[in-house]
């Protein structure tokens, strides 16, 4: 994830100029579409370009302009956990008012499902082992939360969600497709405990829609970015770390004490 200025142009660059403020695509040839082969290879720091730098070069096509309520540090925290809660809720969900939204966790992804959903007039209901961050949820406007480790069987409270925005792998996607209705979507994202076996007599047996969601696409986070200002949505920054502070902030993230995005500020 990144976001920075324009600087310098390129011979026959038409969508950005010196001093856009942008951000970075985190797939660069992935443009709107399906996903392909070319696009899943073109990932920032998949062994190509990375943007831990102070200056990076990159396409044209792989950059997105930021509305102009948005720091960078803002900005920075999007192209990864933001574009992936849209495109779970809104391009593949198509969420509607009313429906119910199960989140996992506090992590970037879920922080920015829970106000992805709320936005579009859904019903949340979040889960977190902490009772400070289940304060912090309710005041982002979670209609329900679940402490996982008081409730461990919390797809018990949560039975009958619509959607289901599955970051944790073994220890959570059993219990995942048992709290979705019939009918019902589970977005996988991540696997935070691991990947084990799977039982699939839930998935058919209950007709659930099980989707596999990796980010998005550019078009995806240009869309998500006019949802964002015209409501003027801000993401949840837990921390600031300078660029140089990399370790520290990688410590952090491990300890699990965080709450939205961690973000590396170059101050340079």
């Amino acid at each position: 994830d990144g976001a920075g200025e324009v600087v310098e142009v390129g011979a026959g660059v038409t969508r950005v100029k010196p001093g856009d403020r942008v951000m970075a695509a985190f797939m660069q040839k992935w443009v709107d579409g399906e996903l392909t082969e070319d696009g899943m290879r073109s990932a920032l720091g998949a062994g190509g370009e990375a943007v831990g730098a102070e200056y990076v070069v990159l396409d044209q096509e792989g950059l997105v302009v930021l509305p102009v309520y948005l720091s960078f540090e803002e900005a920075a925290s999007l192209p990864c956990a933001g574009v992936t809660a849209w495109h779970s809720l809104v391009s593949e969900g198509h969420v509607r008012a009313g429906e119910t939204v199960l989140t996992l966790g506090t992590g970037g992804v879920s922080i920015f499902a829970v106000q992805f959903a709320k936005l579009m007039g859904a019903r949340v209901i979040a889960t977190s082992s902490k009772a400070d961050k289940i304060e912090r949820l309710q005041a982002m406007g979670a209609d329900q939360t679940i402490n996982y480790v008081e409730q461990p069987d919390w797809h018990k409270i949560a039975r009958g969600v619509d959607h289901v925005v599955e970051v944790g792998g073994k220890d959570t996607l059993p219990k995942s497709l048992r709290a979705v209705r019939p009918g019902g979507s589970v977005y996988v994202i991540g696997v935070l405990s691991g990947r084990g076996d799977l039982d699939f007599t839930p998935v058919f047996m209950r007709n659930i829609r099980l989707q596999g969601i990796f980010v998005g696409s550019r078009v995806m986070a240009e869309d998500m970015l006019r949802a964002m200002a015209a409501h003027e949505l801000r993401p949840v920054i837990d921390r600031v770390f300078e660029l140089g502070e990399a370790r520290e902030a990688l410590r952090y993230m491990e300890s699990g004490a965080h709450f939205g995005k961690i973000v590396l500020r170059d101050a340079s």
